[in-house]
């Protein structure tokens, strides 16, 4: 089949695999975004606290959307790809990449006991706390599965199957297996908690490369030999990456169920109170946290369709006056660190604009305030809010927010992880790595 793309530029493919399903994104030497696939997978397997997924079901999706993606390009312009994938999900496996039990994903947190035990040794700024942690899905797999000889993420695992050789992952892939980003070497205290030091991979910085496909995957996908497979990262790195920010200051919001505040600092921030943790990015470091503000909250009130009559209403230039603090139930992470805070709603008035403009007013309060916390940990005060997820396409938000804030508040032009991978495989080709992105 001739492509449905007719491209002189190399071309550079993204891959994002996430837990319901894979998408790849290809751009060209411009980063323009030249075509896209997308291709879904059978939802986890959910046990109370457990939450377990076969890593073949990854495997299937990342080929159905690539080879949906090659088929709209000509192969011969693809010079590399990258692949990202979720934060915290583990996989324990031979020494051939070969599945000795199904993944535990970044929500399974069931393994509660190990926790505690890392707590007990961990660093207070490790990333390895909580039961939701990579380092506590590993211990509690090393307990159940009998002689695991490599530990991997979904995007390493992937790549190491591209590539036909294990054991290497990226530096933001392994933060909450325990890796110290601040020594960039695996800590000692990991020995104390029985994790054999071999069954650890060799950690690289996202964008480096890792080698050509191997000789049965570009026969498999009818690539050259010659494609390149680079180090990927974490999905929300990659949607950072995307967005373009680049620089100290450069602050990306994401607008979705939740709100997420992440800025580049020249220095790492570490409060794991507020969840804050830094993490590299080419030369700086990514810091930020999220409220359990966002998005559901309004779906509580008013469906799409209703948010969208509603917007023409909105007059961000003529403050309400409400003083909200939007949450579904009690309980707040960031920038209030209190599992009892309350909501704040109330009174509703009459008119459904002048409630949503409040809701929003109150969002956009807690967002300057993150960043003002951010701040006061040592990062620096935003010189620009990038948006990315679904609330960015509101123009008044938008506008409300940039009076709070008080610097230029900007929606992203791209804001997918799978763009971002994309632009990891392109300065995977080139001196620089990530820092040419």
């Amino acid at each position: 089949m001739s492509p449905v793309v007719n491209s002189s530029s190399p071309l550079y493919i993204g891959i994002d695999v996430g837990t319901s399903g894979c998408r790849a994104v290809a751009i060209d030497a411009a980063a323009m975004e030249v075509t896209r696939a997308d291709a879904p997978m059978p939802a986890p397997r959910r046990e109370g606290a457990a939450v377990e997924q076969e890593a073949e079901v990854w495997w299937e999706a990342l080929c159905a959307a690539l080879d949906a993606l090659l088929a709209q390009v000509p192969r011969e312009a693809v010079r590399a790809l990258a692949v990202d994938g979720t934060s915290g999900t583990v996989l324990v496996a031979d020494a051939d990449g070969r599945p000795l039990a199904p993944a535990l994903l970044y929500n399974d947190n069931r393994a509660t006991a190990e926790a505690e035990r890392i707590r007990v040794v961990a660093p207070r700024e490790s990333a390895a706390h909580g039961s939701g942690s990579g380092l506590a899905k590993l211990l509690w797999l090393l307990a159940r599965v009998p002689h695991p000889v490599r530990v991997h993420t979904p995007a390493d695992w992937l790549a190491a199957r591209l590539t036909g050789r294990c054991g290497r992952s990226d530096a933001n892939d392994v933060l909450k297996l325990g890796w110290d980003p601040m020594a960039r070497a695996w800590p000692s205290w990991l020995e104390t908690l029985g994790v054999p030091p071999g069954l650890l991979p060799e950690v690289v910085a996202p964008g480096t490369p890792l080698g050509p496909l191997a000789a049965a995957m570009a026969r498999r996908f009818g690539l050259s030999a010659d494609v390149q497979v680079v180090a990927g990262t974490t999905d929300s790195t990659a949607a950072i990456l995307a967005t373009g920010a680049a620089r100290p200051g450069d602050a990306v919001t994401s607008l979705g169920s939740t709100l997420v505040m992440k800025v580049i600092s020249t220095r790492p921030v570490f409060a794991p109170e507020y969840g804050v943790y830094g993490q590299p990015y080419g030369d700086h470091w990514l810091v930020g946290g999220g409220s359990s503000s966002g998005g559901a909250v309004l779906r509580q009130f008013f469906s799409d369709a209703e948010l969208a009559a509603l917007e023409p209403r909105l007059a961000p230039d003529r403050p309400t006056g409400l003083d909200y603090y939007p949450l579904l139930g009690p309980g707040e992470r960031f920038p209030v660190n209190d599992p009892h805070w309350s909501p704040r709603m109330t009174p509703r008035p009459q008119d459904d604009a002048l409630f949503l403009q409040g809701l929003l007013e109150g969002m956009a309060r807690i967002e300057a305030r993150a960043y003002g916390v951010l701040q006061d940990l040592g990062a620096p005060a935003p010189q620009r809010v990038l948006t990315a997820g679904g609330g960015a396409r509101n123009e008044a938000w938008r506008r409300i927010r940039e009076t709070l804030l008080g610097v230029p508040v900007q929606r992203a032009i791209h804001h997918e992880a799978a763009h971002g991978s994309a632009l990891l495989a392109r300065a995977g080709t080139h001196a620089g790595g990530l820092n040419r992105c």
